[in-house]
């Protein structure tokens, strides 16, 4: 049974004192849930101060990016050694908006994700299609070349360490969501994909999160898919009581 993921990215928001007012009011609504694992992402400036503020808690601390090297020359990058080092356990990698003002390609994020698993983060790998591309009905050609390039040569035995986010870029920050039945088309057929590449067996091991505009009002119909195993939420993790809601789903 695949343990849901809740993984509030935080972006370019809050400064550290916003960041630890965050993580306070959360823990205040949030309490103890069991069977679900929750993760906050806020900005590299606030990870040492949101540490300290999550210690003693259940919510774990990701980042939103990392370099694929342990240290080096890279100026303005930041190594998975600097992230574990700040208390990290998730990391996110791929998003599109790397991708889109930052030019990342799937083959830097190969080698981020393989980074990522050397220095025993989980990735969550983000990959999605634009509206352009689902109108034209590419939306499986685009997630599949994400999917497979993402994970070109990561052996079978690292899949359960990994996390797959579909996340439509027409629905990220736009306000529009896709369907359940349309996230869940996609998510099966990134599972399926996983059989291919691993096995049935690891395939059903590697949680596959939805990620576009979700919100308390559109969560529970997200989670009564069994393709769904959580969420990659934007706008509304800035604000405690959504996401609280939102951690705490209900399978319609």
């Amino acid at each position: 049974m695949r343990k849901p993921l809740i993984a509030g990215n935080w972006k370019m928001y809050q400064t550290t004192p916003d960041a630890v007012a965050l993580v306070k009011g959360l823990k205040g609504l949030l309490g103890q849930r069991e069977g679900v694992e929750v993760v906050v992402c806020p900005p590299f400036t606030a990870l040492p101060v949101v540490a300290e503020a999550l210690k003693d808690s259940w919510i774990g601390l990701g980042a939103q990016n990392m370099h694929w090297e342990k240290e080096g020359a890279y100026t303005g990058e930041v190594s998975p050694v600097m992230l574990a080092d700040c208390g990290c356990r998730y990391v996110i990698l791929g998003h599109s908006e790397r991708r889109q003002y930052f030019g990342e390609t799937d083959m830097n994020v190969n080698r981020k994700l393989r980074a990522a698993l050397e220095h025993k983060l989980i990735p969550i790998l983000c990959i999605g299609e634009t509206l352009a591309e689902r109108e034209g009905g590419r939306t499986i050609q685009v997630v599949d070349g994400q999917l497979q390039g993402g994970l070109s040569g990561i052996p079978a035995g690292a899949g359960a360490g990994i996390a797959v986010a579909y996340e439509p870029i027409w629905a990220i920050g736009t306000g529009r969501t896709a369907t359940p039945e349309q996230a869940a088309e996609v998510h099966t057929f990134i599972r399926k994909r996983l059989a291919e590449l691993w096995g049935e067996a690891m395939a059903t091991a590697v949680r596959i999160v939805y990620g576009g505009s979700v919100k308390p009002d559109n969560i529970d119909a997200l989670m009564a898919e069994p393709e769904i195993d959580g969420a990659l939420v934007g706008g509304a993790s800035l604000k405690a009581d959504a996401f609280a809601r939102i951690v705490q789903f209900e399978k319609v």
